[in-house]
């Protein structure tokens, strides 16, 4: 039996972009997940009937950060490997595996991706927008995707290289880091876009437009403190604030 191909890799790293198509209250990203790791199984697995078995094991509850799934996968994959060469690997050590695998990672990829990458690449977009060009929109689409889907694609294959222990050999660490230096950057874009607000093309705008503005800044600044706010509140406050700012336009 050979081992998993850079293609093999490649074709669970696509398909873990409809990790959560099939998503459910009962299973979650099993269905996802099963679907991801289907390639690995068709190379270890010859015998139509055996492998079926393996995929069906594989449809039980999972749940974890969706790009950082892929990390799991790779080290899941790498389990399978070893449990097909004859390794006295049962399903159950499999199942805790993927359980402290994905608790772990939904920590470090939520910090990541939902409340440090995503409003870093919006207020890039932002500063852009701000500059009348339209391109802000494309920054925006594009920077997100490339930390997003490159992970994606690394994930499966820090996991299937490292194993179970992906997570404690440095990349937890890196990934801290690169939250922190994000964190940096974006406090920076805050304040470029604030100036570029307040005193377009140089000419300052109005003492009301300056108040509402603090008192915008100053609300988002409480929202961060509290648990992550609903879709719907974000979605009612922006709408708010851009209503406020065409009409004092």
């Amino acid at each position: 039996m050979s081992r998993l191909t850079a293609r093999d890799l490649g074709r669970i790293a696509w398909r873990t972009t409809l990790l959560q198509a099939t998503w459910n209250y009962e299973r979650h990203q099993g269905l996802g997940w099963a679907w991801s790791l289907k390639p690995a199984l068709e190379r270890f697995y010859p015998d139509p009937a055996l492998r079926a078995a393996r995929l069906a094991e594989h449809t039980a509850y999972f749940n974890t950060q969706p790009t950082l799934a892929s990390v799991a996968l790779g080290a899941v994959a790498g389990l399978e490997e070893r449990r097909a060469q004859g390794e006295p690997i049962e399903a159950d050590a499999l199942g805790r595996v993927k359980g402290v695998l994905g608790s772990a990672l939904a920590a470090v990829g939520d910090r990541l991706f939902w409340f440090t990458l995503r409003p870093f690449v919006a207020c890039l977009g932002i500063v852009f927008a701000l500059a009348g060009s339209w391109h802000g929109a494309v920054v925006l689409w594009g920077s997100y995707n490339l930390v997003h889907l490159g992970m994606r694609w690394r994930g499966v294959h820090w996991g299937y290289e490292r194993g179970p222990a992906v997570l404690g050999e440095g990349l937890r660490e890196n990934l801290d880091a690169l939250v922190t230096r994000l964190c940096i950057l974006g406090s920076a874009l805050v304040g470029v876009a604030t100036a570029m607000m307040l005193v377009p093309g140089g000419h300052p705008r109005s003492v009301t437009y300056q108040v509402l503005l603090m008192a915008g800044i100053v609300l988002g600044l409480m929202t961060t403190v509290r648990s992550r706010p609903s879709p719907a509140h974000w979605a009612l406050g922006l709408g708010l604030l851009t209503v406020v700012a065409a009409w004092l336009r």
